[in-house]
């Protein structure tokens, strides 16, 4: 890709979003957050997410034993 192509492209993504309103901005923001996975599950796999369920499943089974 030359340097002319490049530059050209940036300014065409710099004037469209530069045009949008701010309601499609934050529109894009949101859903860019809502497609992301969590740091834990994309490193990790599943296995911070069963020890999370683990350990709330134990912190409430002690709450209904001690009332």
């Amino acid at each position: 890709m030359k340097t002319n192509d490049y530059v050209k492209f940036m300014t065409e993504q710099v004037v469209t979003y530069m045009n949008s309103s701010t309601e499609e901005k934050k529109q894009k923001k949101q859903d860019k957050k809502e497609g992301r996975e969590l740091f834990t599950s994309k490193w990790f796999g599943v296995l911070p997410l069963a020890l999370k369920v683990l350990v709330e499943k134990r912190k409430e089974s002690d709450k209904r034993q001690s009332i």
